[in-house]
């Protein structure tokens, strides 16, 4: 049997521990209130008990369906010290998508959103008739959550029986085959998170934090660190610049986490000048590059109050950062770099034979420690691929500079090969998005019976800018002039907007079929 002596406090102890901590500080805005810790610890204590009258216990596959609203993070608190296996489920998935998950991720439990998934929850109880539903307030086809918790009275947390190498979280992420692949990560990772976190990331001392993003992907990531902090919680049930303009002045909130084309929408609004944004001391932001441009921009109008964060969903979101003061306007190159990887993580830049590349050239980046994941569930030969010669395989290519700072080339799936010429499309993207008229711009590879593939802009225009031939060749022009003639788009089409991902990403994916769609596959 293993000793206890050296265990670790993992992430239902730390927030065991911070909700006892700070008691009567403010936790989480409900309602037009703010809940205190005392409050939501009590109210995790019923959660947990609502759960196991319902068979809900330690081990159970619980996967969570909802908009953004403050129970989504009280039902996470229960899950996590229940000692919960957690899923979450994109709330603009389809119903074959949030099948797939239920089915592959071996989910026995649906905690859903009974404002808005009702249906979906009926639709998937039809599919998988043995799915417990708990849903938050009255509905017709489960348990009503909330007024089931309220018969219970508030008891002592304690902290489940779980380690280092136990399962925490299945987390779905797009697959190569159509197919989006379940990520295996222990209570190893979340634990190994949440120091970096803590030790690297510019929290404000007073830190009331403004959740803009999908607490589907944003509530496991922020949880534990702001309880730590004693910070308070304030939830938008969806992202829109006037809801957020205002939301910050009136909470004075001091921190929130984007994704770069929120950033974007701020910007083209018509109060980005105007609104009082005097409280925020930092703006964390990643998911997917920033135009160096606009965040120069952004430095200028709101002061050095960004950070930015780089990882995926196989090692999240803290491989690396650059911080604030990192953000060096007369280092404007710096701007387009994604930081120093965190002391605690190894992390490399690998050729096709896993070997590592001379400096100053560009390969793929490889991670290994603790943040890695343990593979892709029941996915032997992905796993295999991913984790090759003992690495992860971001299937990001990057480069140092000579002071370590790492820069993302693209993804090695993205790359444009046009007449045997290797384009990478951020690199086209970063010079277009420069320009005035420019608020998002995305490049791609299209068919072309002469090289293969030639380069393509995908530009949205700022609202007092109009498509032209004129703008057409100033655009390739500019490309020319900075990246060479083979780099510069041979055409550029103007889009209302891009698609975006359920988690705020531009979908690449979605606008290259449009082109490739004849074609019966992606590159040529």
């Amino acid at each position: 049997m293993t000793s206890p002596l050296h265990d670790q406090p993992l992430l239902p102890h730390l927030i065991v521990q911070s909700l006892a901590a700070h008691d009567d500080a403010p936790c989480i805005h409900l309602a037009g209130r703010v809940a205190t810790y005392a409050e939501i610890r009590r109210r995790t204590s019923q959660l947990i008990q609502a759960q196991r009258a319902r068979g809900v216990t330690r081990g159970t596959r619980l996967a969570v369906l909802s908009k953004n609203r403050p129970e989504v993070l009280t039902n996470l608190t229960a899950s996590l010290v229940n000692g919960c296996v957690l899923t979450p489920l994109h709330p603009m998935a389809s119903l074959a998508d949030h099948a797939y998950v239920i089915g592959d991720a071996e989910i026995e439990c649906l905690v859903f959103d009974a404002d808005n998934f009702t249906e979906r929850a009926g639709e998937l109880t039809a599919q998988y008739p043995d799915l417990i539903l708990l849903g938050f307030g009255p509905n017709d086809v489960g348990d009503d959550f909330l007024a089931l918790a309220d018969q219970f009275e508030p008891a002592p947390l304690v902290v489940p029986d779980v380690g280092l190498d136990d399962l925490c979280t299945i987390v779905y992420t797009g697959g190569t085959t159509g197919r989006p692949k379940g990520v295996l990560m222990t209570h190893r990772v979340w634990q190994a998170m949440t120091w970096i976190q803590m030790a690297e990331w510019e929290f404000p001392d007073d830190l009331r934090i403004a959740i803009a993003t999908p607490l589907s992907h944003a509530a496991m990531s922020l949880l534990a660190p702001v309880l730590l902090s004693g910070g308070a919680f304030y939830v938008m049930e969806s992202f829109n610049p006037d809801g957020f303009f205002d939301l910050v002045a009136e909470h004075r909130i001091t921190a929130t986490l984007i994704v770069p084309v929120m950033l974007y929408a701020l910007q083209g609004h018509a109060r980005y000048e105007t609104a009082d944004m005097s409280s925020m001391e930092t703006i964390f932001y990643g998911a997917s590059p920033m135009s160096p441009a606009k965040l120069a921009q952004a430095i200028e109008d709101w002061g050095p109050i960004f950070f930015q964060f780089y990882g995926q969903t196989e090692a999240p979101m803290v491989l690396t950062h650059l911080k604030k003061g990192e953000h060096d306007l007369a280092r404007p190159d710096r701007l387009a770099s994604c930081g120093r990887p965190v002391p605690w993580m190894h992390v490399a830049l690998l050729d096709a034979d896993n070997r590592p590349v001379a400096p100053g050239e560009s390969g793929e980046i490889c991670t290994r420690g603790p943040l890695v994941m343990t593979g892709y569930k029941d996915l032997p030969a992905e796993t295999a691929e991913a984790l090759s010669g003992d690495w992860l395989h971001t299937g990001d290519v990057g480069r140092f500079d000579g002071d370590g700072y790492l820069y993302i080339v693209d993804r090695t799936k993205d790359m444009v090969i046009t007449g045997g010429f290797n384009v990478f499309p951020r690199e086209v993207e970063d010079v277009i998005s420069a320009h005035s008229a420019v608020s998002m711009v995305m490049v791609i590879g299209v068919p072309d019976d002469k090289w293969g593939e030639a380069v393509k802009a995908v530009v949205v225009l700022r609202p007092d800018h109009k498509p032209s031939d004129a703008l057409t060749r100033e655009l390739q022009q500019l490309v020319k002039d900075a990246k060479g003639s083979q780099q510069s788009p041979k055409s550029i089409d103007y889009v209302e907007a891009l698609p975006l991902t359920p988690v705020g990403k531009p979908d690449k994916k979605s606008v290259r079929s449009r082109y490739w769609n004849d074609t019966g596959r992606a590159v040529s």
